[in-house]
């Protein structure tokens, strides 16, 4: 039995991972229209696996901002796999692309996308990224779920005092979800922001301090000093802090994400990837690109704009996304993506 035939057993057998993967599947519709459509078109025009029907394929993985490096390896690996060599019809390709499709983010590696969170003690996430990716937003969306899914306490800390409009985001969305917000007049050290959040969130008995910092990436250096500072001033108050460093990256500008991640992570620790606005693009997968390029996991995915529609990365239910129903592409029933169930 294939991928796709147990992967709906086991959906429907679960009304929330059910109402999870539709989520997905409607989220990436911009996404799977384009892929799928450009899919079917080059494998109705071919009747034979030649050479330039992989070169179609390539064409079309960079399209959809799976990235050039990842696709040229990829393309490679699929010529290269043993199960293409005993087939002729191009048909008989597609379980594999998407077999391999999980191999490549994968990496026989056992992949945990939940946040690295202890149980009785406080844990401190910080949350990176440039200015407009939707950052502040996304530490609230993923403070309500802490707080109303997994029943956390939770506290707020603005660090990024470059801009007072960033304070007073968080500071309304702080109100809206009934959070403690930590802040200072903008324009204070950041790092002294940290400083007094943790003392409180260590009074408090809290949980989780989730902290925004400054995205001036323009300026590398100073953002790197900035950060290795609150690095400090985190590990010296909690020790194995931050638990967490997120960066977070809107999934609909495309190559400039690679590029940030790129940049991020020559000036800091990143721990794992929030992608915004995945729902809002036709190149979901950058996914696929920012794991195999930096080897940083997905830790969350927005697939729209309401409190709760930012989602755990859920391999599964993203490759499901992509592709879709098993009437939609073709796949055949002994496809052997059920050893990833």
């Amino acid at each position: 039995m294939g991928f796709f035939s147990l992967f709906k057993k086991k959906k429907t057998s679960d009304n929330k991972a059910l109402e999870k993967a539709n989520k997905y599947k409607l989220g990436m519709e911009k996404t799977r229209s384009g892929l799928l459509n450009k899919l079917k078109g080059l494998f109705n025009s071919y009747d034979e696996i030649t050479d330039e029907l992989f070169d179609d394929l390539t064409d079309i993985f960079i399209m959809a901002d799976i990235g050039v490096e990842t696709t040229l390896d990829f393309i490679e690996e699929l010529r290269e796999d043993e199960r293409v060599e005993g087939i002729h019809s191009p048909e008989e390709l597609q379980p594999i692309i998407v077999d391999k499709m999980f191999e490549l983010y994968l990496k026989n590696e056992i992949i945990d996308t939940s946040l690295n969170l202890v149980d009785n003690e406080l844990n401190v996430v910080l949350f990176v990224g440039v200015n407009g990716v939707g950052k502040t937003t996304t530490i609230a969306k993923i403070a309500n779920k802490l707080v109303n899914e997994e029943g956390k306490k939770v506290m707020l800390a603005a660090g990024d005092t470059f801009r007072a409009g960033a304070i007073d985001q968080l500071k309304v969305w702080g109100d809206r979800l009934g959070l403690e917000v930590v802040t200072k007049p903008e324009g204070s050290d950041p790092s002294s922001v940290i400083f007094d959040a943790i003392k409180a969130a260590k009074a408090g008995g809290y949980d989780v301090l989730l902290c925004d910092t400054a995205g001036r990436l323009q300026n590398k250096t100073n953002l790197m000093a900035e950060l290795e500072k609150m690095n400090r001033v985190i590990q010296k108050e909690v020790p194995n802090g931050p638990q967490e460093t997120l960066l977070v990256i809107d999934a609909t500008t495309g190559q400039n994400g690679l590029s940030q991640a790129e940049a991020f992570k020559q000036i800091t620790n990143v721990t794992g990837v929030v992608l915004t606005k995945l729902d809002g693009t036709s190149k979901g997968g950058i996914v696929l690109a920012i794991r195999d390029k930096y080897n940083l996991p997905i830790k969350f995915v927005g697939l729209g704009e309401q409190m709760d529609d930012l989602e755990y990365f859920d391999l599964e239910d993203y490759i499901y996304g992509l592709f879709g129903e098993e009437d939609e592409w073709s796949i055949r029933k002994d496809c052997s993506l059920c050893c990833f169930i």
